[in-house]
């Protein structure tokens, strides 16, 4: 389980919004009329009315890659008292996940949000396992009420980005 809430994002903690790869975002089970990007696209998620919403049942799986290499240290996830996450299993660098295989590997991390945590508090990560991350999957198991429907207003993740080398930057040295 994640370590606990910290009042505040950490001073050197930015949100990583710019850095995601929008065009790869994929949401298994979402309803098309309240899609992910009402609580992930930074314009949209602090409106509290426009919502995440999962679609055959309560299960959500979100694919997020980046655009470059980050390092996540916390996320954010709001929501409803009755219809918000409750268990929220975080995979690192894990693509081509469905319902069929979620259960197949060990999440990096477990989160067990209470009502409280769904009013906006940070959620620390377990640091260690999020230190070179080129995606992110989140899987939301279930919901406070074990109601059919679960709903999602803001997911804001919290993280550096990882310097790299620009492998076309480099030069070819000529031998003299």
């Amino acid at each position: 389980m994640a370590a606990a809430s910290a009042t505040a994002i950490h001073r050197n903690q930015v949100d990583l919004s710019d850095f995601i790869n929008w065009s790869g975002v994929e949401c298994l089970n979402q309803n098309f009329s309240h899609t992910f990007t009402n609580a992930l696209n930074q314009t949209c998620r602090d409106n509290d009315s426009l919502l995440l919403e999962s679609d055959a049942d309560e299960q959500l799986l979100i694919y997020i890659p980046f655009n470059q290499v980050i390092k996540l240290h916390s996320l954010v996830i709001k929501g409803p008292e009755e219809e918000g996450p409750r268990t929220v299993k975080l995979f690192s660098n894990k693509e081509n996940m469905g319902f069929g295989n979620v259960n197949d590997y060990p999440p990096s991390d477990t989160i067990v949000l209470s009502p409280d945590n769904l009013t906006g508090k940070p959620e620390v990560v377990k640091y260690v396992k999020f230190q070179n991350v080129r995606s992110l999957t989140i899987f939301i198991e279930d919901n406070q009420s074990g109601a059919d429907v679960t709903k999602v207003q803001k997911i804001a993740l919290y993280g550096t980005t990882v310097e790299t080398t620009d492998m076309k930057g480099l030069k070819k040295i000529e031998d003299h």
